[in-house]
């Protein structure tokens, strides 16, 4: 019975400005919901902020001092990844410069293909901006066939700056966490 022919034209002038307001807003906030997860995650990584440590391309560490350092290891995946995921050795005892290699190991347990993807964090996280790990398995999607195992390298090191930050006097031992995700739907094996 209502239509806008029996509005006043200002009143659906306005109408229509507050109809496309409204699109503007929503399509400003999905376009932020997108831009988010980059661009925290390029905070987090300059930062150190949360724990997340420094990627380097290449170790070109001058000094390895002989500060030493207990490096932990943690694995852990959530709920749906039907995976053992583990470190190999739990623990490494490094000196502070000196590059390390250690190793995680993934089983698929399914009867299915199963693609997962691992995000990583540092405690405690003040030790975040020193840890930097130059190559490693994170961010990057790990397919497992049924019943299958693989075998993933991280190499790292903690920077020698850490020596000249005395909030991180105290810091003996650095816990190096990965958490598997499943990253697409479960495909039946072939």
């Amino acid at each position: 019975m209502s239509s806008n022919s029996n509005l006043p034209p200002q009143l659906g002038d306005q109408n229509k400005r507050i109809l496309i307001a409204c699109l503007a807003l929503v399509t400003l906030m999905v376009g932020m919901a997108y831009a988010a997860v980059p661009l925290y995650d390029m905070f987090c990584r300059v930062t150190g902020y949360g724990g997340t440590t420094q990627r380097v391309e290449a170790a070109d560490v001058p000094v390895v001092s002989g500060r030493k350092m207990n490096i932990r290891f943690d694995a852990n995946t959530t709920q749906g990844l039907p995976w053992r995921f583990a470190p190999v050795q739990r623990s490494l005892d490094v000196k502070v410069g000196e590059q390390m290699l250690a190793f995680y190991e993934a089983k698929n347990f399914s009867g299915q293909t199963v693609t997962g993807t691992a995000t990583f964090n540092v405690t405690p996280m003040k030790a975040g901006i020193y840890f930097n790990k130059i190559d490693c398995f994170c961010f990057t999607e790990q397919t497992l066939p049924a019943g299958k195992s693989v075998k993933m390298p991280v190499s790292f090191f903690v920077d020698p700056a850490i020596e000249e930050d005395p909030r991180l006097d105290d810091v003996k031992t650095i816990t190096l966490s990965y958490t598997f995700f499943p990253s697409e739907p479960a495909q039946p094996a072939m």
